[in-house]
């Protein structure tokens, strides 16, 4: 049965197969990976390797492979020779900057909506075990696709047909126009320096402040030192890393605090790994800092090359109602000048700026009032020549309410195994242009004040609340410490506690958590768990 499987997807595929036989591949010229591989991976007379010069993939996608071949083949590796391949492989077999933004979701560890993202053949075969994400983190030969689709055929019994094979060829193919362009110009940017962040933490609001990035030990090696302050309290985080850069532009690591200030698993001074993606020109960046037993924790990160001029990181207000008069409102940055004119700040049509309250290199605190009349919507806002696009929202009233994370996974704790947590947020809404309320159109007004509770799904009396676990003032979830075998849904219900809605009700948000059991993982051998570290920050130990 397994044969006639096999030979019907083969003849399913077989016209795909002889149009990908004359794909080129990518010659393999580095020596070390050549002398692992090419036992397993013969070399052709044009330097081409078998599968591996019709494959490309992150750094995530080679080290997931060269791990498959340490357990299966029994390759042996030391973690630095290890390191090196997956280096290599991820810049002459990688991706270009534009593939690789399109899967960065799946490597920051982000709850992604992936239905638009293929067709509902391959969403019923591929996510059925594992995110669309990692799929399409690998660009391959038709062929190639074709030996992966009966690979899996083999192993999983998991049928890909010459539909879901032609469509992968089209979507992620060995040959792009992002990747020829992208293979001609590629050189290592120069990181070295010193970097404008700017980071936002569910619960926590928004920090700003800078990054100093020194050479490591080995070429494409970093360390780091980031300095925060909190928008919200002026408490401020210290953090030092060790980073990674495959490809020029595959920001891989790893970063702490100090000691951990307390034991609560949403410290912000908590180990976290790093991944970001730098522009092609190397002047920003972007990603996110993550921790958790399920990585829920983390940092967004947005970051800029610092320049000799007035830069604009942030303003401390997300919207401005029209008619509001005498509103305070800071702007934080780098640079910004002294001797500051009205003239110097623009907040857009109908917000007018009455006075400077006060202003130093990093911080301006303005007065200004919004117009009655003023027009609906978001609005730049500029210090000179340095602006922040649609920075802040013009609104007429707050419509409803948005609790996020809008679907989540918490899970239960166990012995030997932490708890997953969640970080809940209340965030205010106004209809856009159109009239309507969750339309794309919608104006973001940012987090408000809420009351937080939880409901369980088919909930007879409040007994199973207590199996489930509780919500904080904050919106901070903690599941039951000890598992009851069992999954639970639940609402997660925030309560504005200052805004109404048009009938004079409190505004009510729900968010959706599915609360399950552990996820329990046998880590297998410490040699492998060393590659997870050397693709990370190579701190894998020797």
């Amino acid at each position: 049965m397994q044969v006639v499987r096999t030979l019907i997807l083969s003849l399913l595929a077989l016209p795909l197969l002889m149009l990908a036989q004359s794909e080129e591949g990518i010659p393999v010229t580095d020596q070390l990976v050549l002398a692992k591989c090419a036992a397993c991976h013969p070399v052709d007379e044009h330097g081409n390797m078998q599968r591996i010069s019709w494959e490309r993939a992150t750094p995530e996608g080679w080290e997931e492979a060269l791990k498959r071949m340490i357990r299966a083949n029994r390759v042996t590796l030391t973690p630095p020779e290890a390191r090196a391949i997956v280096k290599y492989l991820s810049a002459s077999h990688g991706l270009a900057p534009e593939e690789s933004k399109r899967v960065m979701y799946y490597v920051e560890r982000r709850i992604q909506d992936e239905t638009n993202m293929a067709n509902e053949k391959l969403l019923d075969s591929c996510a059925k075990c594992h995110a669309l994400g990692r799929v399409l983190s690998w660009r391959r030969s038709t062929a190639d696709w074709l030996e992966f689709a009966e690979a899996h055929l083999a192993r999983y019994q998991l049928k890909l047909d010459g539909e879901n094979i032609d469509f992968l060829g089209k979507t992620a193919p060995l040959h792009s126009p992002e990747w020829s362009a992208w293979s001609a110009r590629a050189h290592p940017p120069e990181l070295t320096g010193r970097w404008l962040v700017t980071a936002h933490v569910p619960g926590r609001g928004f920090f700003y402040g800078d990054m100093d990035v020194q050479p490591g030990d080995n070429d494409g090696e970093f360390l780091t030192r980031v300095s925060l302050a909190s928008v919200r309290d002026g408490s401020t985080i210290v953090r030092t890393g060790h980073n990674v850069v495959y490809a020029g532009y595959e920001w891989r690591g790893r970063s702490k605090g100090g000691a951990p200030s307390s034991q609560a698993p949403d410290d912000l001074a908590s180990e976290a790994r790093e991944t970001m993606w730098i522009s092609p020109d190397g002047q920003h960046a972007e990603g996110r800092w993550f921790w958790g037993q399920y990585q829920e924790f983390g940092f967004d990160v947005q970051m800029r090359k610092a320049t000799p001029d007035p830069t604009l990181l942030l303003v401390d207000v997300a919207a401005l109602k029209i008619g509001s008069k005498d509103t305070r409102i800071r702007l934080l940055g780098d640079r910004f000048p002294i001797n500051l004119k009205l003239r110097d700040l623009s907040f857009g049509s109908g917000v007018a700026v009455r006075r400077i309250v006060s202003s130093t290199a990093s911080e301006i605190v303005a007065e200004v009032d919004v117009a009655i009349d003023a027009s609906l919507g978001k609005r730049d806002v500029a210090v000179r020549s340095s602006v922040l696009p649609g920075a802040l929202a013009i609104y007429d009233r707050l419509d409803y309410l948005k609790v996020t994370p809008e679907s989540s996974m918490a899970a239960f704790g166990g012995e030997g195994y932490p708890r997953g947590f969640q970080q809940f947020e209340a965030i205010g809404f106004q209809r856009g242009a159109d009239g309507r309320s969750h339309t794309a159109d919608d104006l973001e007004l940012g987090p408000l004040d809420a009351t937080w509770s939880i409901e369980v799904f088919y909930e007879v009396d409040g007994s199973k609340r207590d199996l489930v676990g509780t919500v904080s003032p904050t919106g901070f979830f903690t599941p039951a410490a000890d598992s009851p075998n069992t999954n639970y849904d639940i609402w997660v219900i925030a309560t504005a506690k200052n805004e109404r809605n048009k009938n004079g009700a409190p505004l009510v948000g729900k968010g959706y958590v599915v609360v399950t059991v552990p996820t329990y993982t046998f880590n297998g051998r410490k040699y492998v768990r060393d590659l997870d570290r050397w693709i990370e920050d190579g701190s894998a130990t020797r």
